[in-house]
């Protein structure tokens, strides 16, 4: 279903506030045009949990249509269990190809629990990737039976417990006979992770910098299929490591600053909405400093 990199998108919004549906258009041309093999609109890079049902159900509608049939576009899902049915019915009459499911809030469950949550938050007829974070932690027995529903087609780990996620993976393609099962790195700055997250077979992975450093992204992924351990170190040192430090400085960076970068690149992105908080101008040069240096590696700035 999916070939390449993953593209989470920013939601821009106009300067009053309002989601600027051409330019979050603009901005899904320009990343599958880069070469992205899969785009996932109004998630968390997409400040999904900010946006009303109807800016929702636009957003979503707005980045189908920018994609055409290109490749697959999935859209963020989540809340409590009947809204996060509700934001599924949204996603697939807006054209989408599937949802990202995301943690339900301020709440903890059992494992038997979100097994429930996913299975009437979702609907058999759309496929679903389950996002394991948050207070939405699922042990080997819990994603197994999540992973035998038969709109579930992937399982996205944002946990960082390599051991846990490692017995997961097995559990999971032990158990599951159906169309092969996907799995996915979903950390901050998954690029800081991924070479260990492929060797414990999970090969997928969300890319956030993509967003606003395309080529960079691209270069990184193209080096892990190719096994360039050379170019894989120099951007570690030069972009990942520096970008996840910087990330860690602010609650919220996690968006903020991908936002930021998408400003940097050269293109509107509105800031967030509360209860993220803009970067600050001695962070926001920090990001500039930090693409050029991931620029110049790929010999592209």
């Amino acid at each position: 279903m999916f070939n390449g990199l993953l593209f989470f998108p920013v939601t821009p919004y106009q300067g009053d506030g309002q989601v600027d549906l051409a330019e979050l258009a603009a901005h899904v041309t320009r990343g599958v045009d880069a070469g992205a093999g899969g785009v996932f609109v109004a998630c968390g890079t997409g400040e999904f949990s900010a946006l009303e049902p109807e800016e929702y159900a636009r957003a979503v509608r707005a980045a189908v249509d920018a994609v055409g049939d290109r490749v697959p576009v999935f859209a963020g899902a989540g809340g409590p269990v009947r809204t996060a049915r509700r934001l599924a019915d949204l996603a697939l009459a807006a054209g989408a190809g599937g949802i990202l499911l995301l943690p339900p809030y301020l709440t903890e469950a059992s494992g038997a629990g979100l097994v429930e949550y996913v299975r009437q938050a979702t609907r058999e007829d759309l496929p679903v990737i389950v996002y394991n974070r948050a207070n939405a932690r699922f042990a080997e027995d819990s994603a197994v039976a999540v992973a035998r529903l038969p709109q579930v087609i992937g399982f996205k780990d944002g946990a960082g417990d390599l051991d846990l996620m490692s017995r997961i993976v097995r559990a999971v393609r032990d158990d599951v006979e159906n169309a092969p099962f996907l799995f996915f790195n979903g950390m901050p700055t998954a690029e800081v992770t991924q070479r260990a997250y492929r060797a414990i077979g999970v090969p997928l992975y969300s890319s956030a910098a993509f967003a606003f450093a395309p080529r960079v992204a691209l270069a990184y992924y193209d080096a892990l299929e190719a096994g360039d351990t050379e170019l894989l170190d120099a951007l570690d040192r030069s972009f990942y490591h520096p970008l996840a430090r910087l990330r860690s400085k602010g609650n919220g960076y996690a968006v903020s600053l991908i936002k930021a970068g998408v400003e940097l690149a050269g293109y509107p992105a509105g800031g967030v909405r509360p209860p993220l908080t803009e970067v600050t101008a001695e962070h926001r040069a920090e990001l500039s400093q930090i693409l050029k240096a991931g620029l110049h590696v790929v010999g592209a700035g």
